[in-house]
């Protein structure tokens, strides 16, 4: 067997994905000659969240015609950024990329991904530069998302941006070094900085199986990246409890000199209560931003594991 002098482990977050696993494995499988051509052997890396079905099954079948075929199995679900985090501490090769099992990741990119390593850029990052298929509500509320984290973050986060990305072994040594239970990682790939080349290319429909991400997690997962890479929430928070103090003070003002011009109070109960009633409303949503950031804070201090391994080979 020939012996390669580098190899690109491909980390593939997996859950219930059984019936994509054969059909990922088929298609990547056939740009390997190409790397071969340039000295680089393939690594994969499935990695097991919590599944409910045959994956881990899927794998093993692949690890017996294969023996580069590799597993990380989790003892639950804890979520595709734990998951992409253990990929990336098992990774062995000297170029790590990171794929989803759908297809949806085309893996007829990868050679021009690794053209542009060669090149001298330290990641390549893949983006979707249109959304068919998805629910258009989906989609609005997606763009919305990367406009207002383009506002109030300081980390580059584009829009259409997939986890789909080769990187060099410096890269993911960097992106490890950022232990933060709490995790975005299309907000850590920007963060940490490094060379970037984006590839564009039209969204794909996932080859088999359903998608994972309903609307609720999808907006979960959206308040995790507000939260991880902004606190102007928090300064938002600030500044209407500015605003309201200076009406309060200005509306205590006017019942002054109104009762020590006309000689009377006049008592609106409606305007009263009603103001009592919004401004209320605006406290308890300061609270829960605030709330929001303490809790994540209180789990950052607990120091727990990101992620537990039941099975690995």
């Amino acid at each position: 067997m020939k012996t390669f002098e580098k190899i690109l482990s491909i980390i593939v977050p997996c859950y219930n994905e059984e019936e994509s696993i054969p059909l990922f494995y088929a298609e990547t499988i056939k740009q390997e000659s190409l790397f071969h051509e340039k000295n680089v052997d393939f690594e994969f890396i499935f990695v097991n969240d919590g599944s409910r079905d045959k994956t881990v099954e899927a794998v093993k079948a692949l690890r017996e015609k294969d023996e580069r075929v590799h597993l990380v199995s989790f003892s639950r679900n804890f979520g595709k950024e734990s998951a992409i985090y253990a990929g990336f501490e098992k990774a062995n090769g000297d170029f790590v990329v990171l794929m989803d099992a759908d297809l949806q990741d085309p893996p007829a990119l990868l050679p021009e991904m690794f053209e542009n390593i060669e090149k001298g850029f330290d990641m390549v990052s893949t983006r979707r530069v249109t959304r068919k298929g998805e629910p258009p509500i989906r989609s609005f509320f997606a763009r919305r998302f990367y406009g207002l984290m383009r506002k109030i973050s300081s980390t580059e986060i584009v829009d259409g941006a997939r986890d789909y990305r080769m990187m060099t072994k410096q890269v993911r040594d960097a992106i490890l070094s950022m232990k933060e239970y709490n995790r975005f990682s299309k907000g850590i790939f920007g963060w940490v900085g490094f060379n970037n080349k984006w590839l564009e290319y039209e969204n794909i429909q996932r080859a088999a199986g359903e998608t994972k991400w309903s609307f609720w997690k999808l907006f979960k997962y959206s308040i995790e990246g507000i939260m991880a890479f902004s606190t102007v929430p928090l300064s938002i928070a600030l500044v209407l409890g500015i605003i309201f103090c200076l009406f309060g003070f200005g509306f205590m003002l006017y019942f002054i000199i109104s009762a020590a011009v006309s000689g009377t109070y006049v008592f609106d109960g409606g305007t009263i209560v009603s103001s009592i009633a919004f401004v209320g409303g605006i406290i308890l949503v300061c609270i829960g931003v605030m709330g929001l950031y303490l809790s994540k804070v209180y789990l950052e201090v607990k120091n727990r594991p990101i992620y537990i391994v039941k099975e690995e080979f």
